[in-house]
């Protein structure tokens, strides 16, 4: 064995000149030699000279047992003795000596004996690309779900490369598809990792298995690959109703077939997968009638006779019927079946319809053909003669084709849905033969709908009563229109009219539901700033084109008791309704003390105010007209009377719930002649005041003067163009007694009066039959309706 390798060696002497081609080390501190060389050499490939690189003579090599001390039974290396050449022994696998060093370096002892001597050499095994990147097993299924969410990251097996450095495995690539990208982690000396993200959604129905290619590649030039399959199996979910094969299902069956005959089979599918695609058949929402004469088998979705079946009874049965999955939540789907009931009448003459439209514009033209007939009769010679007209007066005829048999029902007339939507057409057969026998085919023809009538209001004015104070965003009243057309020809919607040249104010503050026509305001109405306005609503429907109609709507506000009486008199200079008057004590019974004026903004019995004394010093000397508010006094003063008395006077009005205020009147007692001089010392004053305040009183008279001129004729031009409005006025009593004038208004037979004056004291009546101080209203109830809210 020994010489033979020798003898290799000699043979492959040729192989020294690669010595060059490796690298020589020396570690001049240690004196350790170093060599290079690249795994997988083939044996007997010299590595070096360590005798002429120790400098040691190749002559005594032998004599002193020049070797290599290995505990190897097959070292790598053996050295030469006779020229101190080391060369591989055996074929060296770096990956086998060194798996995860980065350096392989194989330390050698040579020993010298006589005397003895030891070197150390180190032999570093370079790195060769001799492996192709492996993954642990051949294919790799992976289980996801279809709802999986994008972006969701599967981890795949990294592949295993036994060589190192740039050698070991560098990248991955996955083959082409449209669901999955590959990311690659890098986790450092334990490699790159390669992971699988989900891109877009999965499809099972579409796609229920894909197929992917990834691919290792490893540095080397050309790089080596490693290759794995990798089966995705996309678990299904119950995504998918059960659909019908067929748009449209009818059957028609004879009457009187026996029990058990199949009137049709539906059936359906479910693209999902196991449970969730297994589809079973029931009824819908059908009557009792019909589960009475029909049975569906769940599993193979055949409808059958369960029942008697009689033409004349019914002629035509709508089947629901349900598919439903068997998910854990269940899908289902409806399709409506209709079974057609034949009749059987022997020897008669036997209708059929080859073709019918069972809709027909109501703008169709006469002479459109509606159904194409054909009436035929197995009888021969007169018997099977037949005669056959439409029945009734329908607007509709049977004129006869030119192939035998066939007639085509026309329209004779122009058709008007509004007056009759639907046409059952009856078509008579009546044979020759003694005694006649007859057959007879009803057609349901449905007038389809044209927009051809605008939307109509149930009055054509509409009057409505809102009380002040209203909730902001309430609905206060409500308008309603009605189309003869149907289905969006007769979908209404409504909107106001909001015109800006007309600076309709009111109107900007009201809002309207476009579907159900609810009035509602956006704030609050106050009586006392507007009495009645108006405004236009249109009614359009959704028809094309569409079509419109307005209406006006009169809004009148109602007064509530909101305003609480001011005092007009007794105002002190501070501002409280608080005064001093003073009287002679010499004065009689009944004599005018002062009067308390007050004013209410509300009208009617919320405007009507009453008197009362709350507090006095003495009951017996003042009396206060509930009425007037004047202050007389009931008896002659004596010497024991008080010289001063307090009066706190009360002011309510004569709403639900009154109001009030107070006033305060102090009564000075004084002798005649400090009275008159009193009296003058007011005269005076007052007739300075006088001075002063005319000259703002002819100017404010002078403003107001105008402002009524302008208002008058504004007034007259409104009325000219447009119908009068009557509402409500409100006038003053010239000879003002302390309250304002009021108007009532009520209504005797067919007319309505407003009753102009002062205000009543309670016990009051009116007496519809006069009419003193009225003014006559006409009603204006005949042509517009009155609502109040």
């Amino acid at each position: 064995m020994e010489q033979s390798r020798h003898d290799s060696w000699r043979q492959g002497g040729k192989w020294v000149a690669l010595v060059l081609a490796f690298c020589l080390v020396l570690d001049k501190a240690s004196g350790q030699i170093r060599y290079s060389i690249s795994e997988e050499i083939k044996e007997g490939t010299a590595v070096g000279n360590i005798a002429k690189d120790l400098g040691i003579d190749p002559n005594i090599l032998k004599t002193r047992g020049f070797r290599i001390v290995s505990g190897s039974t097959d070292p790598p290396f053996q050295v030469n003795q006779n020229d101190g050449i080391l060369y591989v022994n055996r074929k060296i696998d770096r990956e086998e000596i060194c798996q995860r060093t980065s350096v392989c370096l194989i330390n050698l002892k040579t020993v010298l004996e006589n005397p003895l001597e030891i070197h150390y050499v180190a032999v570093e095994v370079l790195d060769v690309n001799d492996h192709s990147p492996s993954f642990p097993e051949n294919n790799k299924r992976l289980e996801i779900s279809e709802s999986t969410l994008p972006g969701t990251r599967f981890q795949l097996h990294a592949a295993l490369d036994p060589d190192g450095g740039v050698n070991s495995v560098q990248q991955y690539k996955l083959s082409p598809n449209n669901n999955f990208r590959l990311e690659v982690k890098d986790r450092g000396k334990d490699g790159k990792v390669p992971i699988l993200q989900l891109q877009s959604p999965l499809d099972r129905e579409a796609s229920s298995s894909h197929k992917l290619l990834l691919t290792a590649l490893d540095g080397g030039k050309p790089p080596k690959t490693g290759t794995v399959e990798i089966f995705i199996d996309v678990l299904d979910v119950n995504d998918n109703a059960p659909v019908f094969t067929k748009d449209v299902y009818s059957a028609e069956i004879s009457e009187n077939s026996p029990v058990g005959t199949i009137v049709i089979r539906v059936n359906a599918t479910d693209r999902d997968d196991g449970a969730n695609g297994d589809v079973s058949y029931f009824f819908g929402d059908v009557n009792s009638k019909v589960r009475e004469l029909f049975d569906v088998d769940p599993i193979t979705g055949e409808i059958s006779v369960k029942g008697l079946l009689d033409y004349e009874v019914d002629e035509s049965y709508e089947i629901d019927i349900q598919a439903s999955d068997s998910g854990a939540v269940p899908l289902r789907t409806d399709k409506s079946v209709t079974v057609n009931i034949k009749d059987v009448n022997d020897n008669a003459p036997v209708i059929e319809v080859t073709s019918l439209s069972n809709k027909i514009s109501e703008d169709s033209r006469p002479g459109t053909t509606v159904a194409l007939l054909s009436i035929i009769d197995l009888d021969s010679g007169v018997n099977g003669k037949v005669i056959s007209f439409v029945k009734d007066d329908a607007p509709f005829t049977l004129t006869p084709s030119i192939q035998d048999n066939m007639y085509a029902v026309v329209t004779k007339s122009q058709l008007d849905r509004e007056n009759k939507s639907t046409y059952d057409v009856t078509v008579i057969a009546k044979d020759a033969g003694e005694p006649a026998l007859t057959s007879e085919k009803t057609l349901r023809v449905v007038v389809s709908d044209v927009n051809d009538n605008s939307p109509e209001f149930s009055v054509s004015q509409y009057n409505f009563y809102v009380t002040e104070n209203n909730a902001p965003g309430v609905s206060l009243f409500s308008l309603s229109a009605s189309d003869r057309d149907e289905g969006d020809n007769a979908l209404i919607s409504y909107h106001i009219i909001r015109d800006a040249a007309h600076s309709n104010k009111v109107t900007s503050f009201l809002n309207i539901n476009p579907e159900n026509g609810d009035i509602l305001a956006l704030k609050s109405f106050d009586f006392e700033t507007v009495k009645t306005f108006q405004f236009q609503v249109v009614a359009t429907d959704s028809g094309t084109p569409s079509l419109s109609n307005n209406v006006t709507v009169n809004v009148f506000i109602l007064d509530q008791n909101d305003n609480a009486p001011v005092i007009l008199y007794p105002v002190s200079s501070n501002g409280s309704a608080e005064g001093v008057e003073e009287i002679p004590r010499n004065v009689n019974a009944g004599h005018l003390v002062t009067k308390v004026r007050a004013y209410d903004a509300d009208i009617g019995y919320n405007g009507w105010l009453l008197f009362s004394l709350q507090e006095v010093t003495d009951h017996s000397l003042f009396a206060l007209d509930r009425y007037t508010g004047q202050i007389r006094t009931l008896r002659s003063f004596t010497e024991t009377d008080e010289a001063e008395h307090k009066l706190l006077i009360l002011v309510k009005d004569n709403g639900n719930v009154s109001l009030s205020a107070t006033a305060t009147v102090i009564v000075k007692l004084v002798e005649p002649r400090e009275a008159f001089a009193a009296s003058d010392v007011k005269s005076a004053t007052k007739v300075d005041e006088e001075d002063n305040v005319t000259f703002y009183l002819m100017i404010t008279l002078g403003s107001v003067s105008l402002l009524f001129i302008i208002s008058i004729i504004v007034l007259i031009a409104m009325q000219c163009s447009k119908s009068t409005d009557y509402t409500s006025k409100y006038l003053q009593e010239a000879n003002y007694d302390g309250t304002l004038c009021h108007s009532i208004q009520y209504r005797s037979g067919d007319k309505r009066y407003m009753l102009v004056g002062p205000r009543m004291s309670i016990g009051s009546t009116i007496v519809p039959g006069s009419h003193a101080n009225t003014l006559v209203l006409p009603d204006r109830r005949r042509g517009s309706g009155e609502n109040s809210s």
